[in-house]
């Protein structure tokens, strides 16, 4: 009798959790946020010489002090004229990603009340695919040219396990991704489990901020290895605590568990298998049981060091 009451405990819990939920994003919705995006790509695509000064005057910080000789020759270079057209064929408008963006800055204003809307401009960038998105108070800058699909053939000598990620889908994560540093504050990164933390905490501030992307779409896995770290998850912990990696300061580890990598480098059979940046998703799981336990709100969550979260969320990985 006691199993079935707790258990009906939980399915109402479990509802009026999720009508809470339901009714915050209605209200996200209602938020007003008109924005255009400017496609400086476009535009330098058909310019011609006569244009340039306009182009100056409208996105001066695209252009250096170098010459308007060195921007016309720019304007006619066939390497750039391939790439600008590659990304025109791709991209003949904006419209997904722009009601995708939107919805990030409904979601941005609801919990950040001074949020003012930013300048959104795509360009190219020459395939920086390092940088390829920028945001700050009042510009949100995103290289197309790396949003053109793994496959493609400007991408053959970028390693794939970056290539899988250049695609138009993890164009709203990655500006969430941009917020997300800005809005997170942690005083230091000495051990792994700082590092597992500070990641854990940029992936759940997606979580609030864009829900409508898949977990795969956030932290930039394939669907099978959300589906290979949801399945190992207890392993992957034991392995940290049969170790002692979490309060390591080893500075090997963020490179086997943190950085982009092919895979996770435990040093056994199963490394070949697994997804890498593993310790970004155990950190995300953490963090994920923080907010669960303590309902805290995600602006305070950002604002929290790694071992208040770690000792609060009473983490236990899914068996």
């Amino acid at each position: 009798m006691k199993v079935r009451i707790y258990i009906i405990l939980i399915l109402v819990f479990a509802f009026v959790s999720c009508n809470e939920d339901s009714k915050i994003e209605q209200e996200i919705a209602k938020i007003e946020m008109n924005f255009e995006v400017e496609r400086f790509d476009k535009a330098f695509f058909e310019a011609k010489s006569q244009d340039l000064q306009n182009l100056k005057n409208q996105y001066p910080f695209f252009f250096s002090s170098d010459p308007d000789s060195f921007w016309i020759e720019k304007m006619k270079d066939s390497l750039q004229r391939e790439l600008l057209k590659e990304v025109q064929h791709e991209y003949p408008d904006f419209n997904t990603s722009k009601t995708e963006i939107q919805s990030l800055f409904q979601h941005l204003k609801y919990y950040d009340k001074s949020f003012s809307i930013p300048r959104v401009i795509t360009l190219t960038n020459d395939v920086a695919y390092r940088d390829k998105t920028f945001v700050n108070d009042s510009i949100v800058l995103i290289a197309l040219d790396n949003y053109l699909g793994a496959q493609h053939d400007f991408y053959q000598n970028i390693p794939m396990y970056i290539a899988e990620n250049m695609k138009k889908s993890q164009i709203v994560s990655d500006v969430a991704n941009g917020y997300a540093t800005k809005y997170l504050f942690q005083s230091t990164k000495r051990t792994l489990l700082d590092e597992m933390i500070y990641q854990g905490k940029l992936l759940y501030f997606k979580d609030v901020m864009i829900p409508f992307k898949t977990d795969a779409d956030k932290i930039g896995y394939s669907e099978a290895q959300v589906k290979w770290a949801e399945a190992n998850e207890s392993q992957i912990w034991s392995y940290f605590i049969e170790k002692e990696l979490l309060y390591s300061t080893d500075s090997k580890l963020p490179g086997r568990f943190i950085s982009d990598a092919p895979f996770s480098k435990f040093y056994l059979e199963l490394d070949n298998e697994s997804p890498g940046r593993l310790g970004q998703y155990l950190g995300w799981q953490i963090v994920r049981a923080y907010a669960k336990n303590t309902g805290d709100d995600v602006m305070k969550i950002m604002q929290l060091g790694s071992e208040e979260i770690f000792n609060k969320s009473k983490f236990k990985p899914k068996k």
